[in-house]
C-alpha cells in the first residue's frame, strides 16, 4: 500500500494527458471546420493572386516534405502561387533565400526555421519588408512570427513516455537520439518524455546524443555508438522517425532484437514499417502534418488580407503502433 499514492498520481497524470490531447484534437477539428468555412475568403478573387513563399529547413526530411506538399497543394487549390526554397539546414543560406524571396515580391512567408538558429534574422528580414510570417514546427519570440503552427510535442512525447513505461513495466535503460539541440521540437520532446519516465524510478535515460540533420544515417551511427557504450540499453527513442528507423536498423544489425525502438512524426516510411511489422520500430506519434501545412497557408492569406489569426496553434498527435496504423495510411494521414 505504500506505493498507492504514486500509483494514483501516475493515473491522474495520464488522465490529464489524455484529456489535454483529446482537447487538442477537438480544437483542431473545430479550427479546421472554421477555416474550411471561411476559406472561400482566401480563394483568389477579382484577379487577386498572392505569392506565398515557403522556406524549408531541410527537404531531405520526410516530415518537411509532407508539409511542403500540403503547402503547395493548398496554395494551388485556393488559386494562389507558391515559391519553395530549401536551405538544407544552412542558416546563412536560409537568410539569403528569404532575401531573394522578398526580391520576388512574395506576399507572405511560411517559414520552417533552419538549423538550431533562433530565426531572428529570417523573420526580421520579412518583417522589415512588411511581409507576414507564419512559423511552422520551430518557434521564435524575438521577434515572433505572426502565428506559430505546430504539434504540441511536449504532450505527445509525454504520452510516448507513458506508453514506453507501460510496455517495459516501468523498468529499463533509455538511450535518446536527439534532434538538433536548441530547436523547438527537441526541447519540447525532451521535456515531455523525461517528465513521463521520471515517474518510474527503474526507467532511466542513460545517455543522449544529438543529431544535426534528423537523418536516418545519423540514427544508425548514433544508435551504434549508444549501444556500444551502453550495452544495458533496452529502449531507444529517436526524436523523429528517420532517427528511430536508423536506430532500429542499427539495433537489428547488432543482434539487439530486445531493444524497444520508438519515434516521432508519423512519416510515410515509418508508418509503412509499422504496418509491415518487420523492423524493431514499435511506435511513433503521428502528427497532423497535412493539416499544419494547409492551415499555414490559410493563416498566411488571412494575415495578408488583415483578418484575425491566432498567435499560436498547437495540434494533438496520435500514438501509432502496428495495431492502429492502417487509419493513417495513404489518404488517411491527417
Amino acid at each position: 500500500m505504500e506505493n498507492l499514492p504514486k500509483i494514483l498520481n501516475n493515473i491522474y497524470k495520464k488522465e490529464e494527458l489524455v484529456m489535454r490531447n483529446t482537447f487538442l484534437k477537438f480544437v483542431t477539428l473545430l479550427a479546421f471546420g472554421f477555416s474550411t468555412l471561411i476559406s472561400g475568403n482566401a480563394i483568389a478573387h477579382d484577379n487577386k493572386q498572392y505569392t506565398i513563399g515557403f522556406a524549408a529547413a531541410n527537404l531531405q526530411a520526410d516530415f518537411f516534405n509532407f508539409i511542403k506538399e500540403s503547402v503547395e497543394a493548398e496554395t494551388s487549390r485556393l488559386g494562389h502561387k507558391s515559391i519553395v526554397v530549401d536551405s538544407g539546414g544552412d542558416d546563412a543560406k536560409q537568410v539569403s533565400q528569404i532575401e531573394d524571396l522578398l526580391v520576388k515580391q512574395i506576399d507572405a512567408l511560411v517559414l520552417i526555421i533552419s538549423g538550431n538558429t533562433d530565426g531572428n534574422a529570417q523573420i526580421r528580414k520579412a518583417k522589415e519588408a512588411g511581409i507576414p510570417v507564419i512559423t511552422v514546427d520551430r518557434n521564435t519570440t524575438n521577434p515572433p512570427g505572426d502565428s506559430f503552427i505546430a504539434s504540441d510535442s511536449e504532450v505527445a512525447a509525454y504520452e510516448m513516455g507513458m506508453w514506453v513505461a507501460e510496455k517495459t513495466g516501468g523498468k529499463g535503460i533509455v538511450g535518446v537520439i536527439q534532434g538538433q539541440l536548441g530547436s523547438t521540437p527537441e526541447i519540447a520532446r525532451d521535456t515531455g518524455f523525461e517528465n513521463a519516465i521520471a515517474q518510474f524510478p527503474d526507467l532511466n535515460t542513460v545517455e543522449k546524443q544529438a543529431s544535426k540533420m534528423w537523418s536516418r544515417d545519423e540514427g544508425v551511427s548514433i544508435a551504434q555508438d549508444l549501444l556500444t557504450r551502453n550495452p544495458e540499453i533496452t529502449v531507444l527513442f529517436g526524436r523523429c522517425d528517420a532517427l528511430a528507423q536508423g536506430a532500429a536498423q542499427a539495433a537489428k544489425a547488432m543482434g539487439r532484437d530486445d531493444v524497444l525502438v520508438v519515434g516521432f512524426d508519423g512519416d510515410r516510411a515509418a508508418l509503412q514499417d509499422l504496418k509491415n511489422n518487420n523492423t524493431l520500430l514499435a511506435a511513433t506519434m503521428t502528427q497532423q502534418t497535412l493539416t499544419i501545412g494547409r492551415n499555414a497557408v490559410r493563416f498566411a492569406i488571412d494575415a495578408i488580407e488583415g483578418r484575425y489569426i491566432p498567435s499560436e496553434m498547437l495540434y494533438g498527435s496520435t500514438l501509432t503502433t502496428p495495431e492502429n496504423v492502417d487509419q493513417f495510411m495513404g489518404d488517411g494521414h491527417p
